[in-house]
């Protein structure tokens, strides 16, 4: 072998032992990600482009997608009433006028000439923030609002987004700019029921689109983005917002170059026409219910009003056609027009099952007339219907119904500062040592102020609120000896649902009116699952039931302020009158009752604005009259062909509160007695005062779909001998709830500022 071919046998075996380089980790990492990105991305291109060909462009819905929601009894077929008809008008581009069409560019989508129809940054930002928790975001284009509105249904699942992408992606390639913004212009969904911008124009300012200035078309553009936090009609604060979000529709008009700074210097908040829903409403009594499921649509069902007039839903009630008829006619049979002005007196009633269920509802003769539901709207001092609460209060402490206390009349208390507190039983009646049954069952106010300050401070309260009273009803943080008159003052609704608790063995339940929800075009299902709690222990709420029978059917030879109308029922029941009045005025009266663990109702009655004479000259009115009497009949009508409930048998129970009452200076002391009933009084002694007095329902100004604001007054109480005062402890007043976004709004009765307020007989 020559050196030559050693040489290149050996170079060829180096050659061959040379070991072949390999990668780092990192760099087969990065590459292994880019082509499975690179793949991912070419899968979901094509996923997306055999999307996009088989996505049609669909055929509009009927009438733009704007189909009505039709609101049923409970057996989901008879119709119980509907939300407002389609106020729509079509109108060309042209008639827009151009400054105006600029200014829902510059609110809505300030590219909509330059881009494709779709967002995809803006969907991604708002996916990204609704996943993160950043709320449900915008970042829709005008193409898209527009396919949603016009071709497509409201649900909110990622399927329906793809669609709405699609969708314009195509109809951007389909038609022209002028023709979608027409489109959208023409569909979009305003507030105040009215669908375009004819029909807004109109709503809002009284004007054809064409007569549509700068200022006005700003706040068009803005308040599309949510009527119900925009229209001034909710009120300062919606103008305020709507007010904000035009300066930036203004601000973006001279950013684009679509207005000068000098005209946009010129621009101001415009003046508004009065909104008028009226034909937009059921009229008569089941507008009401109808208000009230529209409120609990967008409340606790988080529907937008654009979801509930176009969505084409289909409500199933708790409302029981019969029992509905029956709140209706008992109504009418006992406060006939000619005697009681149904214009000036004003009935509420509210039935619910124990788990909630609303099962009928009176708010008023015709919401068209009177917005305000004297069911869940107007709030009047609660009375001796708050002498249940003392009782479970006692209950808890231990005591039973036949702890005794003296009902000897008047009790004069101490007040401080030298003033004194005289409370008294209604027309002065005296009684010897009365149980807690015989007590509630007369009303003595007397026994029921030793009970409540043997409580001690705070305790009939603090059961009110246990039971269902809400914590923020006027007077219910003022704890006091004699809060067990009933200062507080409550809805009708609230009453109900605090006794219906009683009823319920101690469960408590949120009223509810929906059963069912779905929808024509099947994208939208819903189905109530009412939750209850155990607000009280079953065995107590039984004692509870038990004792609260005494109003109807007398206690211990004493008769009941009751039995002569709701105690002739002819079912075992429970219930408790209350009457308010002052100078020979009768101004609130209730009766609430059940029948047990089966249906609950409150009736509650007022006159006028709250402040007039629900009684003729010389005549009474008391709880256990005309409302006793509804009840009753209500009642009678409702449970027709259903089982007759029993009571719950009375249970021996332990205490479940430590009772620590603070000391009480006063003239004469509460000492619960053993004495037995006065023998001076016959055995059925003349009908006791039933009332218990809600400081009226002070002035009220009958509201109307405005932006009137609840207003609280503490009103120095009267100082009459005939009833208890607390010169140290104004009175509340009724006041007038929140009103809701959604017209027409739920208001009630509410004071004139100075108005003193009448307290408890009874």
């Amino acid at each position: 072998m020559t050196d030559e071919t050693r040489g290149s046998r050996i170079g060829s075996a180096v050659r061959r032992g040379r070991p072949r380089k390999e990668h780092g980790l990192a760099f087969k990492v990065f590459w292994r990600t880019v082509l499975g990105l690179f793949s991912l991305f070419v899968i979901g291109f094509v996923v997306l482009l055999v999307i996009y060909l088989r996505t049609p462009i669909p055929q509009p819905q009927a009438n733009a997608g704007k189909q009505l929601s039709i609101v049923y009894y409970n057996d989901g077929k008879t119709e119980l009433g509907r939300f407002s008809t389609v106020n729509r008008q079509d109108v060309k581009l042209d008639q827009v006028p151009r400054t105006v069409r600029y200014e829902f560019l510059a609110a809505e989508d300030r590219n909509f000439y330059k881009n494709s129809g779709v967002s995809f940054s803006g969907t991604v930002r708002a996916a990204w923030k609704t996943l993160t928790g950043g709320g449900e975001q915008g970042g829709s284009t005008i193409t898209q609002q527009y396919v949603k509105n016009y071709f497509l249904t409201q649900d909110r699942s990622v399927k329906r987004k793809v669609k709405e992408i699609m969708i314009s992606l195509k109809i951007d390639q389909k038609y022209s700019k002028d023709q979608i913004l027409q489109d959208y212009l023409n569909n979009i969904y305003f507030g105040r029921g009215a669908y375009g911008i004819q029909a807004a124009s109109q709503a809002y300012f009284g004007v054809d689109v064409e007569k549509l200035n700068p200022s006005q078309g700003a706040f068009l553009a803005s308040v599309i983005n949510a009527p119900g936090l925009y229209d001034p009609q909710y009120g300062d604060a919606a103008a305020a917002r709507a007010n904000a979000r035009m300066v930036y529709v203004l601000d973006g008009m001279v950013k684009e170059g679509w207005m000068t700074q000098a005209e946009r210097e010129k621009q101001e908040f415009p003046n508004f026409v009065p909104y008028k829903p009226n034909s937009q409403i059921t009229p008569g009594p089941n507008g009401y219910i109808v208000a009230s499921v529209r409120s609990e649509l967008q409340n606790k069902l988080k529907l937008s009003p654009e979801d509930i007039d176009r969505g084409g839903l289909r409500i199933t009630t708790t409302i029981e056609k019969p029992a509905q008829d029956a709140a209706v006619a008992a109504v009418n049979k006992s406060v006939p027009s000619e005697v009681a002005r149904l214009d000036q007196l004003h009935t509420g009633l509210f039935a619910q099952k124990p788990d909630g269920a609303v099962v009928a509802m009176y708010g008023g003769n015709d919401i068209s007339k009177n917005a305000v539901n004297a069911a869940t709207g107007a709030q009047i001092q609660g009375g001796s219907s708050f002498k249940a609460f003392a009782l479970a209060a006692a209950l808890q402490d231990g005591m039973t119904m036949q702890t005794r206390f003296s009902g000897a009349s008047p009790l004069v208390l101490n007040a401080g500062g030298g003033k004194q507190t005289r409370v008294t039983n209604d027309h002065g009646d005296q009684y010897g040592s009365l149980t807690l049954g015989q007590a509630f069952a007369v009303s003595s106010n007397t026994a029921f102020v030793r009970l409540n300050q043997q409580l001690g401070t705070g305790k009939t309260l603090a059961a009110a609120q246990q039971l269902g009273i809400p914590a923020k009803a006027p007077g219910m943080n003022d704890p006091s000896a004699v809060d067990v008159l009933g200062y507080a003052a409550v809805h009708v609704s609230d009453m109900a649902n605090a006794y219906n608790t009683i009823s319920a063995e101690g469960k408590k339940a949120a009223p509810y009116f929906i059963t069912k929800v779905s929808s024509t075009a099947g994208d939208y299902d819903y189905s109530a699952h009412p939750n209850t709690t155990q607000a009280i222990d079953k065995d107590i709420a039984a004692n509870l039931a038990n004792g609260m029978q005494g109003p109807l059917v007398g206690a211990g030879g004493y008769q009941g302020t009751a039995e002569s109308t709701a105690g002739t029922l002819n079912r075992p029941a429970g219930g408790k009158t209350g009457t308010t009045g002052a100078n020979g005025k009768f101004i609130a009266a209730w009766f609430t009752g059940f029948t047990p663990n089966q249906l609950t109702t409150s009736v509650g009655m007022y006159a006028g604005d709250g402040t007039k004479a629900l009684n003729q000259a010389g005549e009474s009115f008391y709880g256990g009259d005309i409302p006793g009497t509804i009840w009753r009949d209500f009642m009678s009508a409702a449970l027709k062909g259903q089982p007759v409930a029993k009571m719950p048998t009375p249970k021996d129970v332990k205490p479940s509160v430590t009772n620590t009452p603070p000391p009480v200076t006063q003239t004469q002391a509460p000492q619960p007695t053993t004495t037995p009933p006065s023998t001076t009084r016959s055995s059925t002694p003349p009908r006791p005062t039933t009332t218990s007095a809600p400081p009226t329902p002070s002035s009220t100004q009958r509201p109307t779909p405005s932006t009137t604001r609840s207003t609280t007054t503490q009103p120095t109480p009267t100082t009459e001998p005939t009833r208890p005062t607390q010169p140290t402890q104004p009175t509340p007043t009724v006041t007038r709830p929140t009103q809701p976004q959604t017209p027409p709004p739920a208001s009630g009765v509410a004071p004139r500022a100075g108005q003193q307020s009448s307290s408890p007989v009874g």
